[in-house]
Order: structure tokens, then sequence, then C-alpha cells
């Protein structure tokens, strides 16, 4: 069931979409070389604790971290570790989220440390030119699938692949609600659910710069290109109104 939220609800959603954005942005500032992952990870959880909320990927499933961090060809999924460290040309999505009086916000972002070629730049603007291109869909009427066909079409514009094992999703008082939000839309005959003020979604595109293939790494959780290919993820939690989208995950 498709929750439409209310004005007190989307209150809370706010805040706790700004916690979300402040968290994401702390790490962003810590993607630097030499820096190692767990430090993030910790510098994150202490950041969200001090706003009174919870990390809301911490024992998600199982999950042992408060923020993903995927490197390279790492699409999500990252697991924080002292043993990975960053270093020049690597490109770092870090994907966290808030819990806040209940209720989540949930953003991504794909950081540059230090250089990389004007190839990889361009294939990072492409993945978050993407991201906005589907929230311009995100307008009450609509339906989901407007989205992401908005999406797919920016991407594969440029020959780079869609990770279509995993998808955008509602958000809420739980971190993944209905409906699905995915990259892709394989049949324009159906678009699924019709958007409505009140709804709020994430939408997020995973991209690779081969195929799209991924695969499962050992730790259970980690998602990499089978082709080893570099991979970015961009996310905004976007809440549906009776007028324009609005980002709740924007500073």
């Amino acid at each position: 069931m498709i929750n439409i939220k209310t004005a007190k609800e989307i209150e809370k959603m706010r805040s706790a979409a700004l916690i979300s954005a402040k968290a994401l942005e702390l790490a962003g500032s810590m993607c630097v070389a030499g820096i190692d992952c767990y430090s993030i990870d910790e510098a994150v959880r202490k950041y969200i604790f001090s706003e009174n909320a919870m990390p809301s990927f911490l024992d998600y499933n199982g999950y042992p971290k408060s923020c993903c961090i995927s490197i390279n060809d790492m699409v999500i999924h990252g697991i924080p570790s002292r043993d990975v460290v960053l270093k020049n040309g690597d490109i770092v999505s870090v994907d966290v989220g808030a819990k806040y009086e209940g209720y989540n916000g949930d953003n991504a972002y794909t950081f540059v440390v230090g250089g990389v070629s004007e190839e990889v730049r361009s294939f990072l603007s492409t993945a978050e030119d993407a991201l906005f291109a589907g929230i311009e869909c995100a307008v009450k009427g609509r339906r989901v699938g407007d989205i992401s066909l908005a999406v797919q079409q920016v991407v594969e514009r440029c020959n780079y692949g869609i990770i279509r094992e995993f998808v955008g999703h509602g958000v809420g008082r739980q971190l993944h609600e209905e409906p699905e939000v995915p990259n892709f839309l394989d049949n324009v005959n159906f678009k699924g659910p019709r958007l409505a003020p009140g709804m709020v979604v994430a939408i997020e595109p995973m991209v690779s710069m081969g195929d799209g293939k991924v695969v499962r790494c050992a730790d259970g959780w980690g998602i990499r290109t089978r082709d080893g290919s570099l991979a970015a993820h961009f996310e905004h939690t976007v809440l549906i109104t009776d007028s324009k989208p609005v980002i709740l995950t924007k500073l």
C-alpha cells in the first residue's frame, strides 16, 4: 500500500531528510586521499546521533554500519572498513539516511577524490542529470513509470548501463515503502501507480560505465559491476505536491 503523508508527517520527514542531507555533506567533505572509510562512517554516525536521530541503515536487515561507502566499481552497499583507504582518482558513492521521530530520509551522492578524467566527469554528470530528469517528472497526475523512463533516456542516450536489480522506493516510517521506482521502463504501456500529493519517494539512479550487469560480493552486501566498470549512485528524497516536486534532501 502506498502511504500518503499528512502535513504533520511531512514536517517530520523534512527534519529527517535535512539530517540525512547534512550527514551526506559531512561524508563528502571527508572524501580525501588517505582517509579510511571507517572514519567517515564513524563521523556520520556521531553526527546523526547528535541530532537526536538514528542512522536508518544501522542494523537494517543486519547491515553493520551507518552508511554505505562504495568505491569505483562498487555500485552500492559497500561496508565501511579501516582497511579501505581512499586514494586520488577514486570515485566514492556514499548512501546515508537518518530516522527522526519515526520517519526516514534517504540520499546518496558520488564524490570524486582528487582528479579524474573528463570521461569520468562526463559519466558522473550524466548520472546526476538522470536523477534530476526523474525528479522533474515527479508531479501530481503523472505515473511512477514517467520517472523511470526519464532516468533511462538520459542514461542510455550516453550508452551507459542501468543497474536493474535495484530500484528507488517510497520513504516514510519505513526506509523502503511502496511504490518501487525503477530506473528503467521496459513496457511503456504500463507505467505503474499514479503520483499523488503527499507521496514521498526516493529516486536513485544507479549507473555503470559498462553494461550494467552486477555481481554480489562475498560479504553478502556489496554489489559490484560484473565487468569492472565504474559505477555511480545519486539519490534524493522527493515529496509530491499539488505543484512542483520538493526535494526534501536538498540543502
